[in-house]
């Protein structure tokens, strides 16, 4: 499997396309192993990186996110993370989970040591590629759960929120962010582009709002794009743009972070970004 991923990044030039491109191949490969322990009989594949493996999103993510969707949430999460770990370093990996279950989301950070070293990417033995899953043991009610066969890599059959709760997702991730994020903004405007996504989600995102504190009115069918409107003028555009920049697919998407494309997306004119 070592082979195949080295293989697999040498048709990418520069070493930030070949990292983002071995950290996605081993996301499907991790996806594929829950699905292997029986997690996607609880869990919800939810998030940025659920967008790329299900809608082609054009960038690249870092982490895994779910929510359990099931009362019962089967094997518990260090159980089910060991045995993710177990298959990988059966393919010859060498990889450890640092897991932290102890808190209402669930954390695990898999590191697959020496691997860059392995594929070209570090001179460094001592450097792992690591990536986060997280699973949200008690998410806000109201998600709506579709199931999907993806083929990214690997086949795998995965249970994830629908459209309209994915949307819904994003938008409390922009609104109750301490900062605004690259890659939220970034994911923002696909959605908005889209005219085909369907509307958000809203009794999810006004749970996802009650259950984090949320100070405000909560959004209303008439309401939620101006909520966003008004928290955009708080947006440090340059910070933004630099967070997302590295995981672009295509570099000229930099230019859909400015409020020049975000604000009309939301019915209201551009304004001068800084």
């Amino acid at each position: 499997m070592i082979d195949h991923l080295r293989t697999l990044i040498a048709s990418q030039a520069g070493f930030l396309p070949r990292q983002n491109l071995c950290r996605e191949y081993l996301q499907a490969r991790l996806l594929e192993s829950l699905q292997r322990e029986g997690a996607f009989r609880a869990w919800a594949f939810c998030g940025g990186t659920c967008l790329r493996f299900l809608f082609g999103l054009p960038r690249f993510s870092e982490d895994l996110d779910f929510s359990l969707a099931e009362a019962d949430p089967g094997l518990p999460f260090r159980e089910v993370m060991e045995g993710v770990r177990r298959r990988l370093a059966a393919e010859g990996y060498a990889v450890e989970a640092k897991v932290n279950d102890q808190r209402k989301v669930h954390a695990a950070m898999v590191s697959f040591r020496g691997l860059p070293k392995q594929l070209g990417l570090s001179p460094d033995p001592r450097i792992a590629l690591s990536i986060k899953i997280e699973l949200d043991t008690r998410p806000p009610p109201g998600a709506v759960l579709a199931t999907t066969l993806i083929r990214r890599h690997v086949v795998v059959h995965l249970s994830h929120h629908d459209r309209a709760s994915l949307l819904a997702g994003k938008l409390h991730a922009i609104l109750s962010r301490p900062w605004l994020k690259g890659r939220d903004l970034y994911d923002l405007a696909w959605y908005l582009a889209d005219r085909t996504w369907p509307p958000p989600n809203l009794p999810f995102l006004r749970a996802a709002l009650q259950q984090t504190s949320w100070p405000g009115q909560l959004p209303t069918a008439t309401t939620w794009k101006r909520l966003l409107v008004a928290h955009l003028t708080k947006a440090d555009w340059a910070r933004a743009r630099a967070d997302i920049e590295p995981f672009l697919e295509r570099p000229a998407d930099l230019t859909w972070i400015t409020p020049e494309v975000l604000l009309p997306l939301l019915g209201k004119p551009g304004a001068t970004s800084r």
